[in-house]
């Protein structure tokens, strides 16, 4: 291997490992870190108000305990100054409402939540995610004085105008926290350079070195199709002198990703563009929310389950679950559980989805699919770890074999387990699919789930689900 090349695979592998990290390059890292502060310093804080305000300070030993393992779980706490202020106070109030439950069920379970009045409790609960959210805004206010303070940017310029380049020019113009300013292109191709948008085309490839040299340019971000990797080492080879930090921004990354990141097969780095986003602690974190909140749903609604299951046997002929073959995890098969909402039980290779006024629903049937009650009984698919409460939702077998030779993509789905809701279900997605288009929508936001999974998605999820289910016009 050349010179020329073992620079360009340390500097590809490096912009490439930065890019999966969610990394701000350029960024402050006092920024960061102080960003990182900001939630576990308000959790603290008034904790410790309100341990002040209730209790004798020599008897403080338990809220010491709290404190700690608090600081444990919020630490570092989340960076949400980028976004806006909704999804802000939405992440905040639903991170709250997950940590708040599991250290409530912890000190329930211990007897420790006994220790600490119940008014400071209640008012903790309160003023933590309050806390929280002010803290935030706060930070981004000051931020944002601090940024547009500064009297020097890093001067940044991007090789490629193309469109990876452009967005990577958006994305530093939407971050001004990251502190760089775009100075402006390089590229050879003039149907490209015509078209630069608010930033000029600086020169050619030839010119990026007199450039960087010239005008004292700190980072430099290479937007080159992958299939130009002579020119990528050339022009790597001239920038050999220069102190500029280089970040490499392949075309593979403006393809659709899923769980898109840096990982190795011994020594060898190797790039995920698309796995599942349950490995290791993440398969943990699911699994164990599947259990525990399906096993809670199932103690809550077992009197319904059982009136339902009356009203479909004694009002219709047939059995009250209806058993249908669906695609789950890595594309196998397996058994999801209905109550049976039609006056037949269809599980072959041709499968007409249920329309309005379907002649086949049973009175019962329509009320129970309208409500999704008729789902309720693949909360025990959960529990065989058959299904998981969020995920794309299973289809018949007959529509998947239909639908994964029409939609790009489709069987993508499939990398994690199907789900008794979804993103795509309290998007508007529900219902019958008669168009392509309508199946197409409702993939796309499946994948969109598959990139941007999180507890705090399942959970906010799963309270939407429960709104909607009352207000849907979609099912029937």
């Amino acid at each position: 291997m050349s010179g020329a090349e073992a620079r360009s695979g340390k500097v590809g592998n490096l912009g490439v490992a930065r890019q999966f990290a969610g990394m701000e390059r350029g960024g402050s890292a006092l920024f960061q870190l102080t960003e990182s502060l900001v939630e576990p310093a308000m959790v603290l804080l008034t904790l410790i108000g309100l341990a002040l305000w209730f209790e004798d300070q020599r008897e403080q030993a338990h809220y010491i305990v709290l404190a700690v393992l608090l600081f444990a779980l919020t630490f570092p706490g989340k960076r949400l100054s980028q976004g806006s202020i909704r999804a802000c106070v939405r992440d905040v109030v639903l991170g709250w409402t997950g940590l708040a439950s599991l250290v409530l069920a912890f000190g329930w379970a211990t007897g420790f939540i006994q220790l600490f009045p119940q008014r400071l409790v209640i008012l903790w609960l309160w003023l933590a995610p309050a806390a929280q959210i002010g803290g935030h805004l706060a930070f981004r206010g000051v931020a944002g004085l601090i940024v547009s303070s500064r009297l020097s940017y890093q001067r940044a310029i991007i090789v490629g105008c193309n469109g990876q380049g452009r967005q990577v020019a958006r994305e530093i113009v939407t971050h001004p926290m990251l502190g760089q300013r775009v100075a402006g292109y390089f590229d050879d191709r003039e149907a490209l350079r015509a078209g630069a948008g608010t930033a000029p085309v600086l020169g050619k490839l030839e010119d990026v070195a007199d450039y960087v040299k010239r005008y004292d340019v700190q980072v430099i971000y290479l937007a080159l199709p992958m299939a130009s990797q002579r020119r990528i080492l050339t022009l790597l080879d001239s920038l050999r002198d220069t102190t500029a930090s280089i970040y490499f921004v392949p075309d593979v990354f403006v393809t659709d990703l899923i769980q898109a990141r840096m990982d190795a097969v011994g020594r060898m780095p190797v790039v995920a563009v698309c796995d599942t986003p349950f490995t290791g602690i993440n398969g943990v974190i699911k699994r164990g929310s599947d259990i525990v909140l399906s096993l809670l749903i199932l103690l809550l609604i077992a009197p319904l389950l059982a009136v339902v299951a009356v009203l479909v046997k004694a009002t219709s002929p047939g059995p009250a679950i209806f058993k249908q073959r669906r695609y789950g995890l890595d594309g196998k098969e397996i058994i999801v559980y209905k109550f049976r909402s039609m006056t037949v039980c269809e599980d072959g290779p041709e499968i007409a989805q249920a329309q309005r006024e379907d002649p086949r629903i049973t009175p019962v049937g329509r009320f129970i699919r309208k409500t999704s009650i008729d789902e309720l009984p693949q909360f025990f698919n959960v529990l065989q770890g058959r299904m998981s409460i969020v995920g794309p939702r299973p289809h018949a077998v007959a529509h998947n074999e239909m639908y994964r030779k029409l939609i790009k993509g489709y069987m993508v789905r499939h990398k994690v387990k199907p789900g008794v809701t979804g993103w795509a279900q309290v998007n508007g997605c529900r219902g019958e699919t008669e168009t392509l288009d309508k199946m197409e929508a409702r993939i796309d936001l499946d994948l969109e789930y598959l990139r941007h999974w999180s507890l705090r998605l399942d959970l906010y999820i799963i309270a939407r689900t429960v709104i909607l289910v009352f207000k849907d016009a979609s099912a029937y």
